[in-house]
């Protein structure tokens, strides 16, 4: 790599999960600020990154990467390193993983706390309870799986893109939309994933 990578990112934001991983990586990066507080992301130099006005963003030797997963993914291929090579037997099983975690649990997530980016605000409160139905479903999927593990890990027999990434949505469920859906996520709940972030910690 030429030059150290900008990461795009807001406070706690889906960069948070991309930052965490240039940091397990020791990958050289600034970080640039987006601010959500005066809409940065639908800018005209924000969306010249990214038109979708979403972060992250990370601008590489390759050019601008985003979407949480294919960033993660990427990273991982470039450094040989938090998941399964392309040729290793494991990877067919981690990648189904992580595109669910992305497809599935992280756009849930995004929808229960963003609910006015789906719906007519009269009907928000229907959709966050339904939606957390099914992120709590999701997230029993990746607590049984994590219990079956012969390893402590997911996609592999160490730390992987895929744990940064479950870990940090647990995270979210636990301290934002609580308020929302009264004991939707709790962590107790998903002991197996407790200890995963500890693990990951």
């Amino acid at each position: 790599m030429n030059k150290p990578y900008t990461l795009h990112f807001a406070p706690d934001n889906a960069s948070l999960i991309v930052r965490i991983a240039l940091d397990m990586l020791d990958a050289p990066y600034t970080a640039q600020l987006v601010d959500r507080s005066v809409d940065a992301q639908s800018k005209p130099a924000y969306r010249a990154l990214n038109p979708l006005g979403m972060i992250p963003a990370l601008e590489t030797s390759d050019g601008v990467i985003f979407e949480t997963g294919a960033i993660l993914l990427w990273l991982a291929d470039r450094h040989g390193a938090l998941f399964p090579a392309p040729l290793d037997e494991k990877r067919a099983d981690a990648l189904k993983w992580l595109f669910f975690v992305s497809n599935s649990l992280h756009a849930g997530l995004r929808q229960m706390f963003y609910p006015e980016k789906f719906i007519a605000p009269a009907h928000t409160g229907a959709l966050r309870a339904g939606i957390a139905q099914r992120v709590h479903a999701d997230f029993k999927q990746i607590e049984t799986l994590v219990g079956d593990q012969e390893c402590p890990f997911l996609g592999g027999s160490s730390v992987s893109i895929l744990d940064i990434y479950v870990c940090t949505c647990l995270r979210w469920a636990q301290i934002y939309p609580s308020g929302y859906v009264r004991g939707w996520a709790r962590a107790q709940e998903f002991t197996n994933l407790v200890e995963l972030a500890k693990q990951l910690e």
